[in-house]
């Protein structure tokens, strides 16, 4: 038998129907992991040793009577700490944030619960979700397992980190500017932002149109299992999706061969480090080895960074006006200051932004996949760079999406976006490749990064590593 703590829930699930493994040994074996490990990367704002073993029992007597509640029954998961868990208090990575528990399960907690999935803690993230690094005022500083002097991206960074570690199997991060993407990209990990409402998500937020929840996970196939599940129906969610009952690991293996396929390399203009550059461009090449039809082509989406920063911000703003008097002294600096900049945008500003230059960046993207199957990008401009900052040279490169260029254009368009490790860097640092697909290809987007994870497999950490 492997090492548990590195089977894939797919694996997991085969041994559970065996009676080869139980899940209380799954369970065990992600809790020891992260007794390890978490101290040096700090991906945990909580663990529920107790309620993850009593949940784990109750899968194993499940699975004893053939009579698994649903495809992940048993498989230890996370859930980032921006999404209501019931009876786990919802902190946000915010001291202003009420220590009560929730009473309700927002959608991704409840259908990963009512599958049987084994909840065995919530992950970091920086206050609100505000920032591409992981970072907060109420838990610290959350650390890259490839190099512990690194940040692992964010907003979904301590879901990243714990993925890339084996603390758990599945992981439910969320992506409103690339927060499921960057830390992907960052730790080496598989990371899919789905189609906006394919996941039902609530309560909403001032950003709730930017924002798309999915899967991050150490295999493509767990990714789609994983929205197996995640994608069904809410009724709380009034911008989801029609529920599609369909598998998602269905036709997983179907290659890409004949798909006309994009390359950008720097999606109009972009600055990209040279060796992620070359490194990018080798894992381009594999499309083509596989049968793909490649051409380096750029959308022309023109000055998303203006338009997306108009929208983020000014929702900021809101977000921040929310919080009591009283404890806005308790904020983040990095997030008092976006929210005066939010409050200054002119309300017609907001509102073209808003809807007329964010149609004409979707209609542009529209009319591109009309010619292309697929767009692949960058993933990051740049590696990981050092933990605790907001970017790489603080006081240069401004706020987070200025080193982010890959990412946020596909929340304004909401299209389907994964990020897939494709090769490090001379210092052992990850490196993402990007595959963009038509609005509700999601099927596509993963049978594509799946033939690219067969040809060149991914592989992880052993244990977090000091820089």
């Amino acid at each position: 038998m492997p090492d548990i703590a590195r089977l894939s829930a797919m694996e997991l699930v085969a041994l559970y129907r065996g009676k080869r493994l139980s899940p209380v040994e799954a369970a065990r074996a992600a809790l020891a992991r992260i007794a390890s490990c978490d101290g040096a990367v700090n991906a945990f704002s909580l663990v529920d040793e107790e309620g993850a073993l009593a949940a784990a029992r109750a899968s194993e007597e499940r699975w004893r009577r053939g009579e698994p509640l649903g495809p992940v029954d048993g498989v230890p998961a996370t859930i980032k700490d921006l999404v209501l868990t019931r009876g786990w208090p919802t902190l946000r990575g915010s001291k202003t944030a009420g220590t009560e528990p929730s009473e309700e399960d927002a959608p991704p907690a409840a259908r990963l619960r009512e599958s049987g999935a084994v909840l065995i803690g919530k992950t970091t993230t920086p206050e609100f979700g505000w920032k591409g690094v992981t970072d907060s005022p109420l838990t610290g500083v959350t650390r890259n397992p490839w190099n512990t002097r690194m940040t692992p991206g964010g907003s979904s960074g301590g879901a990243a980190a714990a993925c890339a570690l084996g603390m758990g199997t599945l992981h439910l991060g969320s992506d409103a500017g690339g927060s499921i993407r960057i830390p992907s990209g960052f730790t080496g990990v598989f990371g899919l932002k789905p189609s906006f409402g394919r996941v039902p998500t609530y309560p909403p937020n001032p950003n709730h149109t930017l924002v798309h929840a999915g899967p991050m996970t150490r295999t493509v196939g767990d990714a789609a299992l994983m929205l197996n599940v995640l994608a069904r129906p809410d009724a709380r969610d009034w911008f989801a999706l029609p529920y599609e009952e369909r598998d998602y690991r269905v036709g997983l293996e179907g290659g890409v061969s004949g798909l006309r396929v994009a390359f950008s390399p720097t999606l109009g203009g972009a600055r990209v480090d040279a060796e992620v550059a070359e490194r990018v461009a080798s894992a381009v090449r594999v499309f083509e080895e596989l049968g793909a039809r490649v051409e380096e082509a750029d959308p022309g989406l023109g000055d998303t960074e203006r338009i997306f920063w108009t929208i983020y911000f000014g929702a900021a703003s809101v977000l921040v006006a929310n919080v009591p008097a009283e404890k806005q002294a308790l904020l983040d600096p990095g997030l008092r200051e976006v929210a005066r900049e939010g409050a200054a945008i002119r309300l017609d500003d907001f509102i073209r932004a808003s809807v007329t230059e964010r149609a004409a960046v979707g209609r542009k993207m529209k009319l591109f996949h009309q010619t292309y199957d697929l767009l692949l990008t960058p993933m990051l401009p740049i590696p990981a760079f050092e933990a605790g900052r907001e970017a790489p040279e603080e006081g240069k490169a401004g706020r987070w999406v200025r080193w982010t260029p890959f990412t946020y254009p596909f929340n304004l368009t909401g299209q389907p976006a994964c990020s897939v490790p494709c090769s490090f860097t001379s210092g052992g640092l990850p490196v993402g490749l990007q595959i963009v697909g038509p609005m509700h290809a999601d099927a596509l987007v993963l049978r594509a990064a799946r033939a690219f994870e067969s040809a060149r497999p991914f592989r992880m950490p052993e244990g977090p590593r000091e820089g």
